[in-house]
């Protein structure tokens, strides 16, 4: 099978594997395991924030992120397709008590106009804006970029108002290895940041969160509330460390053969790809097909071709490290059989 599914499906080096193996490891529940303590110190310089926590999953660190910032009443302002309204469990008002509060973007990004008409104000009928949160690349615009500029601006709108702007970033080194910039150059332009090391950086498990101390320190507590507390941990944070230090530059092969890959499907009857490709998502439409996305999925998987569906017609495929530009050729061949 070749699998664009996701760039989670990424099995771990053979690096990752003796890094895991040979792990000097510890109780991180007491601050012990010195294996993490490297991750979290590599994490935090960079990504330009004071410190930095080990977390299991993406979802994890952005619903402590929430945790950490609000209080139950806060409304939270977001992208009304971003992961943490869209895929998250409705987590966000079942662990913290807020309501959400969505806001139009175009590819992802939000009108740092719309962000300013959308904090509360002092009325008591109204709840107060407790955080903003941004997503960057933005999965279900098809691994878009959102703009440094962008993410400044709303930056501003938020300081001015004193409402902290956390970040989604699970494939944030996906954007920066595709603008040629630091991480340092997006993530100065928040409080708080996520980043998966289970995507196409290719760890097999984990995310980081980072903030300043103060942050940091409270976010722990939360993470052990919702039982993140991890003890010989190490074994996890060693291909964590090999992610950020190995893999990131090789995303550009990625975006690369999403390129490539959407090309070809834009050369096939039927079929368009409606998504700039910044990245390494291509969303496919299947409307001229006469087709739903999910019977498409199906015929794909019946050739041999794993992918989600993205909606009623579209798509996704997603290419990653175990999908080298060969398999693409392969999965062309077979979609034009299709």
């Amino acid at each position: 099978m070749i699998d664009l599914r996701s760039d989670t499906v990424t099995k771990p080096t053979e690096a990752m594997r003796k890094a895991m193996y040979n792990a000097e490891v510890g109780d991180d529940v007491y601050k012990e395991d010195p294996t993490i303590s490297k991750l979290e110190k590599l994490a935090a310089e960079l990504l330009g924030k004071e410190n930095a926590l080990f977390v299991t999953s993406g979802t994890q660190g952005n619903q402590i992120a929430v945790l950490t910032h609000c209080v139950s009443g806060n409304e939270v302002l977001l992208e009304k397709d971003s992961h943490i309204f869209y895929y998250e469990g409705g987590a966000i008002s079942a662990f913290t008590g807020v309501q959400t509060r969505t806001i139009s973007g175009v590819k992802g990004a939000m009108n740092p106009d719309d962000v300013q008409a959308a904090i509360r104000g002092e009325d008591i009928h109204e709840p107060e804006t407790g955080l903003i949160c941004l997503e960057n690349t933005h999965n279900r615009a098809g691994g878009a970029i959102i703009p440094v500029e962008n993410m400044q601006a709303i930056f501003e709108v938020a300081t001015n108002a004193h409402i902290p702007i956390h970040l989604d970033g699970a494939r944030l080194f996906n954007a920066a290895v595709a603008e040629g910039k630091s991480v340092k150059e997006f993530t100065q332009y928040t409080d708080t940041v996520q980043i998966c090391l289970s995507k196409g950086l290719g760890a097999p498990v984990g995310s980081i969160i980072a903030g300043s101390n103060e942050f940091i320190t409270k976010a722990r507590k939360w993470r052990k509330r919702l039982g993140g507390g991890l003890r010989q941990a190490g074994v996890l944070a060693a291909p964590g460390i090999i992610a950020l230090t190995e893999m990131v530059d090789r995303l550009a092969i990625d975006h690369e053969n999403a390129m490539y890959l959407a090309e070809g499907v834009n050369n096939i009857s039927g079929l368009s790809v409606i998504n700039a490709v910044d990245t390494n998502i291509v969303l496919v439409d299947t409307t001229d097909k006469g087709i739903p996305s999910n019977m498409y999925v199906e015929k794909l998987k019946e050739a041999g071709i794993l992918a989600v569906s993205f909606g009623p017609t579209t798509v996704r495929l997603t290419t990653h490290f175990d999908i080298n530009r060969e398999q693409v050729n392969e999965a062309l061949t077979a979609i034009q059989r299709i």
